[in-house]
């Protein structure tokens, strides 16, 4: 069979099965070139219709935030449709036992997507192997939509937020949100997963959240340090503010791993380099004789694995500030590691006279990996007020 599990089993990606896979498939393994195989794999889903995600039980409720909406309708028409999470309380999303994958999640969350902290549990485990806020684990980390079609994440109108990873599990699974905000936030969602048998060489899905306002002079923003074990880097996101003007892309990101010390075994050219742009992601106008106007522009893009799907371009009155939000899935190029891994990006830009300009900006980072074993520690999340967005 298909030994490498993130691409067998990524959505979308096109797979063919080689001669002698294994007889018995079990659903895990999911792509176009293999969809038409049939496994004993059991769907389920959790939603507010059906918080278990039990087979039968869904739409029982006769109490719910659509209970008065359904009072002359009844039990089964929309009488669950959402939850509403108090104010500086933690409310699970999915519990799960038993071995299997998270699918897909779908989710409109009110309030601060900064706000809202996602976490993931899985098997046995006392410490999250996810810590993100809601909106930068959805890639959008300045609070505001914007339209992301990827793989991975998918941003669509009104700001419902989808995720494609794929998380799979051995003993069971917990997902919560916390609302650290000082007012209620509802929240619509639906979690898909599988029940079935999971590959050994299967690893577990992570993310981890970071921000520096402002970066100190001259020093790297350091994305991720603390993993260790094997596996492989799948993801990043930046929420990147500029606090200077002028261009703010000519950092390198660099992969420490697996021993690295003072230089690192990937060496990057340039922040929209890595983001698989080019040139300041600047669309140049030409004039009717083909002349290119003085004037440029951002350009903003989404792709299936990477993109700069926000440019927050300010007001000229009190939002003023640059904002950017970029993505870069490595689903075809998985970056593994045998022990360690740690991500550097420089924030660089340009003085007057051509030299480099090192920047002092508002970076938060949220990154995607899978690894087997235990995941080292994660730095305390940012408070409140470091995570708000002014």
């Amino acid at each position: 069979m298909v030994r490498n599990y993130f691409l067998s089993i990524c959505l979308l990606v096109i797979v063919a099965l080689p001669v002698g896979a294994q007889q018995k498939f079990n659903g895990l393994e999911v792509g176009l070139g293999n969809l038409y195989r049939v496994s004993d794999a059991k769907t389920r889903s959790i939603s507010p219709e059906n918080f278990t995600g039990e087979k039968g039980k869904g739409g029982m409720a006769t109490e719910g935030t659509g209970a008065n909406a359904a009072r002359d309708l009844g039990r089964t028409w929309k009488v669950s449709p959402s939850v509403v999470i108090k104010k500086h309380t933690t409310f699970t999303i999915a519990e799960i036992n038993g071995s299997g994958a998270i699918q897909h999640i779908w989710m409109t969350p009110t309030g601060n997507w900064r706000y809202s902290i996602i976490r993931f549990y899985w098997d046995d485990e006392t410490t999250p192997s996810v810590e993100v806020p809601v909106g930068d684990f959805f890639c959008m980390g300045w609070g505001k939509y914007a339209p992301v079609q990827s793989l991975a994440v998918a941003v669509n109108p009104g700001s419902a937020f989808n995720c494609y990873w794929p998380m799979p599990f051995r003993k069971k699974c917990r997902i919560t949100m916390e609302n650290i905000d000082d007012a209620d936030m509802v929240l619509y969602y639906q979690v898909d997963y599988t029940l079935t048998d999971v590959p050994a060489d299967a690893g577990y899905f992570h993310a981890q959240f970071r921000r520096v306002n402002p970066l100190p002079y001259k020093k790297d923003f350091v994305l991720v340090d603390s993993i260790q074990g094997k596996g492989h880097y799948v993801g990043t996101y930046l929420a990147y503010g500029a606090n200077k003007n002028g261009w703010w892309g000519e950092g390198e990101i660099k992969f420490f791993m697996d021993g690295d010390t003072q230089f690192p075994t990937i060496n990057g050219t340039g922040t929209e380099d890595y983001f698989c742009g080019s040139y300041d992601f600047d669309t140049r106008h030409k004039d009717a004789d083909g002349k290119e106007k003085s004037g440029t522009e951002y350009t903003e893009f989404s792709g299936p694995y990477s993109g700069l799907p926000q440019v927050i371009r300010g007001d000229g009155h009190y939002e003023v500030a640059q904002r950017f939000g970029l993505y870069r899935w490595h689903i075809a190029d998985p970056i593994r590691f045998e022990k360690s891994l740690k991500v550097t990006i420089q924030a660089l830009g340009w003085r007057h006279d051509g030299r480099y300009l090192p920047l002092q900006d508002d970076i938060a980072s949220t990154v995607f990996w899978y690894q087997t074993g235990q995941h080292g520690p994660f730095p305390k999340l940012p408070t409140k007020d470091e995570l708000e967005v002014n």
